[in-house]
């Protein structure tokens, strides 16, 4: 069965994903409402657990010291009410060699100006992967839901725009995978 996060929990959890973002980016993540997700947000902010910043023309939030001890008591309290800490773990076994791969295509991609010519073959090969990956921890954890579809929405997009490969200003196929990362060691209390 299908454990559903509470609210307090994804919009904490999304701030961490993203590392900095406004209230429309946090709402986002996790398809929240966007007024319930600011009112989490400004509590959150009470608590010491996220700051608010600006710099040239952007504003977001992003976790303190506090809000990342908070969020990883919440991602360590909802492993163990789902009963999910063994799922969790095995994908994230089988994660890691994936990612060791994810990472020579993305830095192949960034490096080469002509473009690997077989780069949207392994990335469809990790997008692949990536459903099956998902699969068992969507099955326990709702939140983990949407990386696959996300992952191949980036590069189905990438077909036109490169941008949506290894791209910081879009939900490229690099944030994508960088977030399942983070969410992966996030929820075991690892860290890379």
């Amino acid at each position: 069965m299908t454990h559903p996060s509470p609210v307090e929990l994804l919009a904490l959890h999304a701030v961490r994903l993203k590392g900095f973002a406004d209230n429309a980016a946090v709402a986002a993540r996790f398809g929240l409402d966007t007024d319930q997700t600011h009112e989490e947000l400004l509590d959150a902010q009470a608590h010491g657990w996220i700051s608010r910043s600006s710099f040239a023309d952007l504003t977001g939030w992003s976790l303190t010291e506090s809000g990342y001890r908070r969020n990883e008591a919440q991602l360590r309290d909802e492993l163990d009410l789902a009963g999910a800490h063994g799922t969790v773990t095995a994908v994230h076994e089988r994660f890691l060699p994936l990612n060791s791969r994810a990472t020579q295509i993305f830095t192949a991609w960034q490096l080469d100006s002509g473009a690997p010519t077989d780069t949207f073959r392994q990335l469809a090969d990790l997008a692949d992967e990536l459903r099956d990956l998902e699969r068992p921890l969507a099955a326990h954890l709702g939140r983990f839901a949407g990386y696959h579809n996300r992952f191949t929405t980036a590069l189905a997009r990438a077909g036109q725009d490169p941008a949506w490969i290894t791209g910081i200003k879009v939900d490229s196929c690099h944030r994508i995978w960088f977030e399942l990362h983070e969410d992966l060691i996030a929820t075991l209390g690892i860290t890379r």
